[in-house]
């Protein structure tokens, strides 16, 4: 490598939550360096996300990878956080009369791919929210094993872990260049020169912008704003009793947050990679979908925020080598279930790395290589 760069085993592009826990794992086989954009980790879509983990969200290949990650969220090694990653919440989709068919359909697949779900009368909805609009629900399944995420601790748990490792984290370094020089990447970031035999591409957003630096053919990844805001409860109500409330068709969700109430109209408008604002059109969407479901009134809106998911053609994420640049490993496509995923993703993109192959733990989910490759034939016809 030339002189004056620094050198490490792997280079990560990107600290939230994708390339934190990635770089978590990988520091247990050799030096890690991760490279973050901005002055704090996590500063766009993993510090604004209300995670929860609920094995029915997403396509089999999330589920899937979501169940792998379960365990370690649930008992961290020791150290990894002062504060519980995981506190119960369990997670109520509901369906008007138009959506039963529908509900009942992904119910299928979610408990086919594992999932623990049990059927609730209407009636048993309103008892567990009882701001659900009488005659609203037609149908209704809960997931009664979910949990709220503390992003937060989780992000620094696997930062900390890194550091713990000896990996190193350098805040304010935007990749600026990348090339491949004999065996090994040499990256810049304005003056600043790394090297490193293999590069993971973690930069969330802004993925497709990395690739493209390395002269990789596009995995056709799009990021898609999402809008959420916080109002007052009713007064007087226990809403930490509250479950997360889904709609079937993803037309919202509601769920308790500290002492407010967090709302989403599920929009994906989409984007340029940039710091997101929230729409008012998406806002007003957020109040009058709640509001149509439910009694409460949202007359006034604490905060409202925007992140961008990204997501490719088949809404699975993206982790295996670059068929045509060596070295050059993808770990994007996360849409909105990076959080949750995001341990089972980190072992599966070590393991790639590192031994070429799903480690076991992954594999007996029932995931294979080719779910999650770059090269797999959906992203290739975009």
């Amino acid at each position: 490598m030339p002189r004056g760069s620094e050198q490490s085993d792997f280079l990560v592009i990107g600290a939230g939550i994708a390339g934190a826990s990635a770089a978590y794992e990988l520091q247990r086989f050799g030096s890690v360096r991760v490279l973050e954009a901005e002055p704090q980790p996590g500063a766009h879509t993993t510090g604004r996300s209300a995670a929860f983990l609920v094995e029915s969200y997403g396509n089999t290949t999330v589920q899937r990878l979501t169940r792998a990650s379960r365990s370690f969220l649930e008992d961290p090694p020791d150290g990894f956080s002062s504060l519980p990653i995981l506190k119960p919440r369990p997670s109520l989709t509901i369906a008007r009369p138009d959506q039963c068919q529908r509900l009942q359909d992904h119910t299928k697949l979610a408990v086919e791919a594992g999932a623990r779900l049990e059927s609730v009368t209407p009636e048993v909805a309103e008892k567990l929210c009882p701001v659900l609009r009488p005659g609203h629900v037609a149908a209704a399944m809960i997931e009664p094993h979910a949990r709220s995420i503390d992003v937060a601790a989780l992000l620094e748990g696997f930062l900390r872990g890194l550091r713990a490792r000896g990996g190193c984290l350098e805040k304010n370094r935007r990749v600026s260049g990348l090339r491949r020089d004999g065996d090994a990447w040499q990256v810049s970031c304005g003056e600043a020169r790394y090297g490193a035999k293999v590069v993971v591409d973690a930069a969330g957003a802004w993925g497709e912008v990395v690739g493209h630096l390395a002269g990789a053919r596009p995995v056709g990844l799009r990021p898609l704003r999402r809008t959420a805001i916080t109002f007052d409860p009713p007064a007087g109500a226990d809403i930490q009793s509250w479950p997360c409330l889904l709609d079937a068709d993803e037309e919202f969700y509601l769920k308790p947050e500290g002492a407010q109430l967090l709302a989403s109209p599920c929009d994906e408008t989409p984007s340029e990679p940039c710091d997101a604002h929230p729409d008012d059109l998406a806002v007003a969407r957020a109040a009058d979908r709640v509001q149509r479901a439910t009694t409460l009134d949202v007359r006034h809106i604490r905060r409202r925020w925007a992140g961008l998911r990204s997501f490719v053609a088949d809404r699975s994420p993206v982790i295996g080598f670059d068929g045509a640049l060596p070295g050059f490993f993808w770990l994007v496509g996360q849409g909105g279930f990076g959080i949750m995923t995001s341990s089972g993703a980190a072992r599966t993109a070590a393991g790639l790395i590192v031994d070429g192959k799903l480690p076991a733990a992954i594999r007996e989910t029932g995931l294979c290589e080719a779910d999650l490759s770059p090269e797999r034939e959906a992203l290739r016809r975009t």
